[in-house]
Order: structure tokens, then sequence, then C-alpha cells
């Protein structure tokens, strides 16, 4: 297959002091091809699983169903910075600050479940159509909305009292802001916190074992060997429950054609979207449910 052609996602331990958009510059030059996105953006200090959206897959970006991620967070208690992360400057300091394990673990509940974030000033996030980082670097505060987001999970990895540090789990949904996240924890235990690693564990179902290097991208392709390391598009959709057309439905499908629920078995009560397989069981993209009109209609075509 010509290196243009390609399709899948490219899973990518993203370095450190790398943006998620420098990642795709520089895959951009090892493949040779233009046609690349990712699946959620990390911080520049931030490594682990960025999922990279190779060819046609693109057309994924927007209508991902599984965008949970894991991390592992390590945070200082005491300081607070402008970035909310160690590499910021210092904007207070908490001398007093002692916090021990069982204020902690009682304090990390709170966290848990629905919550409100106000995004960073240094964050990607538009207001206004200017992006806050580029008004926070000319010193310039702006009022956000907050956000609402899901925290599934916290658990405390390791704690050391006397350096006032811990390393967390997290298990959140989209567009969860972990410096945030623990630049509020610290708040909550009476002053301030700062992030001082952090790691991406887990984007939807990829892992760090699933990843490569741009170093390893970089032989592969000179190898010839890549396509054999992407996987395959319909892994993004794996949450989805699976629909089979026949030959002929197939071939609607593929030109666009919406067609009558009545035609279909394997249609479920309560769910309206799908992944779709042709009668040879190769995948063929999603597909959406109107059951006021009582259609499917193609959603994405990966073919």
């Amino acid at each position: 297959m010509k290196q243009e052609q390609l399709q899948g996602v490219l899973c990518i331990n993203k370095p450190p002091e790398f943006t998620s958009f420098d990642v795709i510059g520089k895959l951009r030059g090892i493949l040779r091809m233009r046609r690349l996105g990712h699946t959620g953006t990390l911080d520049p200090m931030a490594i682990g699983v960025l999922p990279v959206l190779v060819g046609a897959a693109t057309k994924a970006c927007d209508i991902l169903p599984n965008q949970t991620k894991r991390y592992r967070a390590s945070v200082r208690f005491g300081i607070e910075t402008d970035t909310e992360d160690i590499w910021g400057t210092k904007t207070a300091e908490y001398p007093q600050m002692h916090v021990t394990r069982r204020q902690l673990e009682h304090v990390l509940p709170q966290f848990v479940g629905t919550i409100e974030q106000l995004p960073p000033m240094y964050s990607a996030v538009s207001v206004n159509g200017t992006r806050l980082y580029e008004l926070a670097r000319k010193g310039i505060t702006v009022n956000r909305p907050r956000r609402t987001v899901e925290i599934y999970d916290i658990a405390l990895e390791s704690w050391d009292e006397h350096a006032q540090t811990a390393v967390l789990s997290i298990f959140c949904g989209k567009g969860t802001y972990i410096r945030t996240l623990l630049a509020d924890l610290g708040r909550a235990l009476g002053g301030g916190a700062v992030m001082t690693a952090l790691c991406r564990t887990q984007a939807g179902d990829f892992t760090l074992e699933q990843c490569v290097t741009l170093e390893e991208v970089q032989a592969l392709c000179e190898s010839g060997t890549l396509e054999a390391h992407l996987i395959s598009t319909e892994r993004l959709f794996a949450a989805l429950p699976a629909l089979y057309l026949d030959e002929r439905l197939s071939g609607l499908y593929r030109n666009g054609v919406k067609f009558s629920l009545e035609q279909l078995s394997g249609i479920l009560p309560d769910q309206q979207t799908y992944r779709v397989y042709d009668a040879a069981g190769m995948f063929l993209g999603t597909a959406n449910v109107n059951r006021e009109e009582r259609l499917l209609r193609v959603g994405k075509n990966f073919r």
C-alpha cells in the first residue's frame, strides 16, 4: 500500500516538550502525508498516549464514542503558579500548609463524579476567537465559562508527607484539565498545589503498551513495515454495537443511500449509532438510526 493510502490509528508515546500539534507536524514529515489528526490534546510537558488518526481515519475525530482518559499525575502541595504546573511562574506559597495522608484521602472523593472546572488561562480554549494562552502570554486575564467534566475515579498511588508530594491515578472524561483538578485539590486542602508530572496511560481503548515513539515510526517507515503497526479504524468504534448488512444494503450504504429499518435485523431498542459491516465482515463505517422516520442513515463512511 502506498503511504498516502494508509488508514488507521497510530498510537504515539508523546515525548516531553512537544505539543500535540508538534507531534502531528513531525509525523507529516516522516510519513510524507498531510491527512493526520489526533484525538485529544496533551500539555507540552506531558507524556504518554496520543492516538494519531491516519488517512481516512481522520473522519472519526468528531464522532469518537469513547473519549475517556486515564492519567498518572504527580502533585506538590504548598505552592501555586500561573500555569497550575511546576513550569509556571510562582504566584503564591503556603509555608504553613501541611497535608496528611488522611486529609488527602478524605478530600479526594469530593472530586469524583460530575464537577465544574474553570479552564486555566494557559490553555488552548478559545474565547471570542482567541486562544487563552495567547492572552495569558500578554499578561491578560479574561472571564471564561466554567465547564462540566466527569471524574470516574481517583486513586492515591503514592504519598510522601515530608516532601508534600503525591502520585494520583485519575480516570476521567473528555475535556478534563488535570492540572486544574490538582490546583482545586490544593485549595480544598487549605492552600495550593501544582502538577509536577503527567503521563496519559490510556486514551479511549488505547494504552501505553500499544504506543510507539517518533523514532520508532521513522524506523518502521524506512523498513516499509509501518502499515503492520497501524491499529484498524474500526477499533475507534469498539464501544458501539455491530450491524451487518447483506450485499444489496452494503452497496446502498457505500453510495450514501438511507434505507428503512424494516430491512434490517439487529437494531436495538435504545441504540442510535452503530458500527457497520458488509456481508463479508468488512468494516464500512458508522450509521445512525432516525426512529421518527424509521430510517438508517450513513454516519461516516470509511470505505
